[in-house]
């Protein structure tokens, strides 16, 4: 059970400054909260809706003591942060930090998770650690092909992911080898879906599931996710029973999101982890009576958590930096859209911009061909 409750009008430190901290910051606002963001982006897009923002580096250790000092607790909004410099702070200033180290030293490391979820009795695909060409060559022999080879740390959105599905793959991955590689290969397993679900736990340690996704991908960035995911209850009943156990083998606290395989034989596979709210569930925003965000909040928090619930049918389409002038200029059309701009100042192509969600049967077909 989380040690002790954290009311409103304290103030909540968020490492992060991108869209997922700025969906925690306009949750937890809206209970009462102050909010600061450590972030190196001036006007980032959780600073643009928080009480205040420092300027600097996630890894700096002046500025994320700056940020403890003037919270009452921190949150990580990515894996990414930098746990020493987290743990030694935390160590030094006394500051709060529910989520805790350890879920930082499992989830940002892939091998870590992966060891993690076989040590737990969690089903998930095959690998091998890769850190040389010999190495590579190695884990191919041992899990055929087809299989992808990720970076053990760091990488999103298709970054620092390559496609080992011939002997040609492993010949060019061995004439471009990184410098200083340390990779995961795994092995590419035959899927129906992929689906996700975020799960949380409250201030009594009950387990709370928000509805499971249903996901598309484009160029590795997820594009669709829609709830409910078209699934066999049986599929239903296995996600909350695996799901469960790891929200309570690993002691959560905030949010964690669970992508998932579905298998042909209706047979679930953990794929990767995310310590905090998952692009996946934006939709619980407007789909849901409460929002990951609100739950990862609460959570952090010790607050209670109501069951969450989804209202109606519900379809997110990400916005990525091409689609985001063709959007904006068709809101005048659309008004069953629940628009949300991140503020980002830079427009990249591949890059998270924003991101619609409708809720209700018609709202979704008519997404859907706005979107071919």
């Amino acid at each position: 059970m989380i040690k002790r409750t954290i009311l409103p009008p304290a103030t909540i430190g968020i490492i992060g400054g991108g869209q997922l901290g700025q969906m925690i910051s306009l949750s937890a606002k809206s209970i009462g909260y102050h909010v600061g963001i450590l972030d190196p982006t001036e006007q980032s897009p959780a600073g643009q809706v928080s009480d205040f923002q420092i300027v600097a580096g996630y890894g700096d250790e002046a500025a994320l003591t700056e940020l403890a000092e003037k919270s009452d607790l921190l949150t990580y909004e990515f894996e990414n942060v930098d746990q020493d410099v987290l743990a030694r702070v935390q160590k030094r200033t006394g500051v709060l930090v529910p989520q805790g180290v350890k879920l930082l030293t499992v989830t940002s490391n892939r091998i870590n998770e992966k060891n993690f979820l076989r040590t737990h009795g969690l089903p998930t695909t095959d690998f091998a650690k890769v850190a040389s060409p010999a190495e590579l060559k190695v884990a191919v022999k041992e899990l055929g092909f087809p299989a992808i080879l990720k970076t053990v740390s760091g990488g999103y959105d298709g970054h620092g992911q390559w496609d080992i599905n011939s002997e040609q793959d492993v010949k060019n991955m061995l004439e471009k080898w990184p410098k200083n590689l340390l990779a995961i290969l795994e092995k590419r397993v035959d899927f129906v879906k992929e689906i996700s679900v975020m799960v949380s736990r409250d201030n009594c340690d009950q387990v709370k599931l928000w509805p499971i996704t249903e996901n598309q991908h484009k160029n590795h960035i997820l594009h669709l996710s829609y709830a409910p995911a078209p699934i066999a209850e049986s599929v239903v009943q296995s996600v909350k029973k695996e799901v469960s156990k790891l929200a309570n083998e690993i002691n959560l606290y905030g949010v964690l999101g669970v992508e998932m395989f579905l298998r042909p034989d209706g047979k679930i596979l953990i794929n990767e982890l995310a310590p905090r709210p998952h692009n996946s569930g934006h939709l619980t925003i407007e789909g849901c009576n409460i929002s990951q965000f609100e739950g990862h909040v609460r959570s952090i928090c010790g607050l209670p958590i109501q069951d969450p619930l989804l209202i109606k049918p519900a379809l997110m389409r990400n916005l990525l930096g091409d689609d985001l002038d063709k959007a904006r200029n068709d809101l005048v059309n659309h008004p069953e859209w629940y628009f949300h701009d991140y503020g980002k100042a830079e427009i990249r192509p591949q890059r998270k911009m924003g991101h619609i969600t409708v809720l209700g049967d018609e709202a979704i077909k008519k997404l859907k061909v706005w979107d071919k």
